[in-house]
């Protein structure tokens, strides 16, 4: 039973949708309705809320790290369980249809309890690729990539299969913005497309 309560688990605290609660509690609407549509934290950022963007991103942060460090405490072995379904369940929440955000925050919150080192290089690379291009899917595209090579590298060989495929999911989540990356016409942050 423990791999399939840890599963459970994970993905219940995983689907809570940070981005679209305090959106509602602070009277900004539905954040369905509003720029992407995303729940995460970026998109919370279109409403103009600056405060409630950044509490998005560390509560998303937030659910992903204690689902594992939840579950590694009752059921040791199971955190990479907790930690997929931590991902999933905020990527694809049963209670928004499935229809949920696209896992960036999340997954390095569950590398910062699986894999401090990897969180690092991580945020590194999230961070370092928006102030250098300003566009946050490029940032997140390449964060999420970063995970298994750093992995591999940091001889925690153990991750690697599970951090590829949470990549692949990330790419696919970004599918429409790689599309507009390529023609020119992604949003930045603050403002604006590529092309201009």
């Amino acid at each position: 039973m423990a791999p399939t309560l840890a599963l459970l688990l994970g993905y219940v605290l995983g689907s809570i949708p940070f981005g679209l609660l305090l959106t509602r509690a602070a009277g900004a609407g539905d954040l369905r309705a509003i720029g992407s549509g995303n729940i995460g934290a970026t998109n919370v950022l279109r409403t103009g809320r600056k405060g409630l963007a950044a509490a998005t991103l560390l509560l998303d942060m937030a659910k992903g790290a204690a689902a594992v460090w939840i579950v590694e405490a009752i059921w040791p072995g199971m955190a990479p369980l907790a930690a997929a379904a931590a991902f999933l369940g905020h990527c694809y929440p049963i209670w928004l249809r499935f229809r949920g955000g696209k896992g960036v925050a999340t997954l390095l919150g569950v590398l910062i309890a699986l894999a401090w080192p990897v969180a690092l290089v991580f945020a590194g690379v999230w961070l370092g690729a928006i102030a250098l291009t300003r566009i946050s899917s490029v940032g997140g595209m390449l964060a999420a990539v970063s995970a298994p090579l750093t992995a591999a590298a940091t001889g925690r060989f153990d991750l690697v299969l599970l951090l590829l495929a949470l990549a692949l999911i990330v790419l696919w989540k970004h599918r429409t913005n790689l599309t507009r990356l390529l023609d020119g016409t992604e949003p930045r942050v603050g403002g604006g497309s590529r092309s201009e």
